[in-house]
């Protein structure tokens, strides 16, 4: 018996954290003392934890533990040998300089915004801005790439991000396949996922892999219901506070916070040690990103975490009247623009 009970391990993500894969059960203060009792009763001594369990070793802290061994896995932070110089770069802005964000679906927006950016996300809101489509659903792995190939043009400074469209991470398999002819043929730097919980082993799958992944949680457009914001509700703000916590430890490189509430995007920026980029989810956020058909006044969206900072559409009328009114007065062409 004494030979079997080394092979009994406590496992502590629910010490005190709203943690874990299947769990969401938070064992009480209370409980501890009953735990350790037991565990020296039965000669456990092996106890399971992380760096992300961040609670839960604040709590073991309080206890004698000299007589068990401690098996700690590393924070992913600190197994980043592979990655990309320019991803370690996005990293190494958290807590230091905000991050700059901003979408591009064409090589001459691209070459604009770059010299600005830190980040070029070429989203699914293209079937928006540029479909009229009523939801992301309806935006192709077709429509994705070619974008993403024009945009790859006009990128010479930033990190690149490509979103992967809805139906094409359904499993791991089939996101591996997907996420790989993307990066092939755009030459993009990384893909993004919208979920936590649910695609945690398709993200580790990625990353496995040597894929980069930006995550993105709250208002999730792939598979929203309704565009309501999130982090209201007790049980919805611990389920993407502990979405966060997921994302980090299998080892995304940032997460989009679309639409949650102020003190939970704060919350969770202090919480994870990886960016996290806001998207109408306040200024505690590591970074911002905005449409930048939004930011320039070139789409008619009335949403509340939108500013436009240009007003682009009167520019390209008056341009256009311009044309309209040489060519009505025989002005244009004129001999400069003639052979």
């Amino acid at each position: 018996m004494k030979k079997l009970t080394k092979r009994f391990v406590l496992g502590t993500a629910n010490l005190a954290d709203n943690y874990g894969i299947n769990n969401s059960n938070i064992i009480k203060n209370s409980s501890f003392k009953k735990i350790f009792l037991f565990l020296k009763k039965n000669r456990i001594f092996f106890i399971d934890t992380a760096y992300s369990y961040k609670n839960a070793e604040k709590n073991l802290s309080k206890f004698n533990l000299k007589n068990f061994e401690i098996i700690s896995k590393l924070p992913v932070l600190q197994s980043r040998k592979n990655m990309d110089k320019n991803i370690l770069k996005i990293i190494s802005k958290k807590n230091k300089s905000k991050i700059i964000c901003l979408t591009a679906y064409s090589k001459n927006i691209a070459s604009i915004i770059d010299k600005h950016c830190d980040i070029i996300l070429v989203g699914d809101s293209l079937g928006s801005v540029l479909y009229n489509f009523s939801t992301t659903k309806k935006v192709s792995m077709n429509m994705m790439i070619e974008h993403s190939k024009s945009v790859r043009m006009g990128v010479k400074k930033s990190l690149m991000v490509v979103d992967m469209p809805y139906n094409t991470y359904r499993n791991p398999k089939e996101a591996l396949k997907n996420a790989r002819k993307i990066i092939s043929i755009t030459k993009c730097d990384a893909v993004k996922l919208e979920g936590g919980k649910k695609i945690y082993p398709i993200v580790e799958t990625l990353i496995k892999n040597k894929i980069q992944v930006m995550g993105h949680l709250g208002l999730l457009p792939q598979s929203a219901k309704n565009f309501k914001f999130k982090g209201k509700k007790l049980i919805e703000r611990k389920n993407i506070l502990r979405d966060s916590k997921l994302l980090e430890q299998v080892g995304v490189f940032s997460i989009v916070l679309e639409c949650i509430e102020s003190s939970l995007a704060k919350e969770i920026t202090k919480t994870i040690n990886i960016p996290t980029i806001g998207i109408g989810a306040s200024s505690h956020c590591d970074g911002q990103v905005l449409v930048t058909d939004d930011l320039i006044g070139l789409n008619k969206i009335g949403a509340r975490f939108v500013k436009k900072y240009s007003n682009i559409t009167k520019q390209i009328n008056d341009a256009v009247l311009k044309f309209k009114q040489d060519v009505t007065k025989g002005k244009f062409p004129s001999k400069k623009h003639s052979y």
